[in-house]
């Protein structure tokens, strides 16, 4: 039985939406494709009608992430305040403990190396922020905006993921704060 072709697209977004908060949650590796379609409220049988593999699954769930936080991104280009929001928004407690709402370079950068699959989705969605920030982000120097911008974004990365990874709550904030403190002040 063929179901309409946008019963068949509702379905394939609730995929790569479930997908792609369960992998920024858990990683790749710690989510199976049975969990994905019990998030979905689907059973795992429609999987293989959808996507090739698991692995073809992850690198369109991270193009589908990667989607969301370019819109993200865009609105904020609108003023340079919106600018310093966005970091602030990045580099804070809120986007440190809920993973699976954020972003997906601060939750997988450390599992996209060993995904040979997904590291072209992810190298575009990483090339998109740097240009977007370069191009949009009020620097006080105009040395090099693109350099600068790949200076700030390992930063708020790396603060995001470090300060997930320590078992100390008042370090794990310094770590943002400092972070925040030195791009949006």
């Amino acid at each position: 039985m063929r179901y309409p072709a946008a019963e068949t697209a509702e379905k394939h977004q609730r995929i790569l939406t479930a997908a792609a908060r369960l992998f920024r949650e858990q990683g790749f590796d710690g989510v199976t494709v049975g969990q994905i379609m019990q998030a979905t409220g689907l059973t795992h049988g429609p999987f293989y009608n959808h996507f090739a593999s698991k692995e073809a699954l992850m690198a369109e769930s991270t193009l589908h992430g990667s989607e969301h936080s370019r819109v993200a991104l865009d609105a904020a280009s609108a003023s340079p305040e919106a600018m310093r929001q966005y970091v602030r928004d990045y580099v804070s407690t809120a986007h440190r403990d809920a993973p699976g709402d954020g972003c997906l370079l601060a939750a997988l950068a450390g599992d996209v190396r060993k995904q040979p699959a997904v590291r072209p989705a992810f190298t575009f969605h990483l090339k998109t922020i740097i240009g977007k920030l370069a191009a949009h982000f009020p620097w006080q120097k105009k040395r090099d905006p693109r350099q600068q911008a790949i200076v700030m974004l390992s930063a708020m990365v790396g603060a995001v993921a470090l300060s997930r990874a320590v078992d100390d709550d008042a370090f794990s904030d310094e770590i943002l704060k400092a972070v925040n403190t030195a791009f949006t002040t």
